[in-house]
């Protein structure tokens, strides 16, 4: 931070963002110099930030940059109504494994559900959900198909009451989410385990 800080300084560099802090290294970090924005994983299934990161970016006036907003796909259908090609790393998450995929495709169903009742695709749903849960939070959903990006910008469009904004949670109950969000080979770096040497 301290390095990052001096490139501030020299007018290299306008703003700092991590990726995927734990909480001390965030408080620490911005003593040193004010983040801008942190990357954090955040979807419908994927809702740890919220208890502890959230409410402390908001008291430090930090924003949040949500990677994976459609749950590394699965919400845009990977697995569900498409089948994931061969050799895709979605395998490896575990999530999409056997039968945590199957219980969670009941997930999916249930979303779809509501996707209907506001004549809108899943994804636009998903995306609108995360979209109304703060000013400060900005969904960034990657995707290689134009048709996939146009549709994700027909989220702009949805407005949600905070009654669809529960429903909407409570079709996805984090309990109910089965199988980790991380591969295995990187469990040991989430931002609730990993944290940077103390100086």
């Amino acid at each position: 931070m301290g390095e990052l800080k001096k490139l501030v300084e020299e007018g290299k560099i306008k703003y700092i963002g991590l990726s995927e802090p734990s909480i001390d290294t965030i408080k620490r970090a911005h003593k040193v110099h004010p983040i801008t924005a942190l990357q954090m994983e955040y979807s419908l299934w994927t809702r740890e930030i919220e208890d502890e990161i959230i409410p402390l970016c908001r008291e430090l006036g930090i924003g949040i940059v949500a990677y994976s907003p459609l749950g590394r796909g699965f919400f845009g259908g990977k697995g569900v109504e498409e089948t994931m090609p061969n050799g895709s790393q979605l395998a490896n998450y575990p999530r999409f494994n056997g039968e945590n995929l199957e219980k969670n495709k009941l997930l999916y169903i249930r979303v779809s559900n509501l996707a209907i009742k506001h004549g809108s695709t899943v994804p636009q749903l998903a995306l609108a959900w995360l979209l109304h849960q703060g000013h400060d939070i900005v969904p960034i959903p990657g995707t290689t198909k134009v048709k996939n990006m146009i549709n994700n910008v027909g989220s702009l469009g949805l407005k949600l009451s905070e009654e669809d904004v529960k429903e909407i949670c409570d079709a996805v109950p984090v309990d109910e989410v089965s199988g980790r969000r991380e591969m295995r080979l990187l469990s040991e770096y989430t931002w609730k385990l990993a944290n940077t040497p103390l100086k």
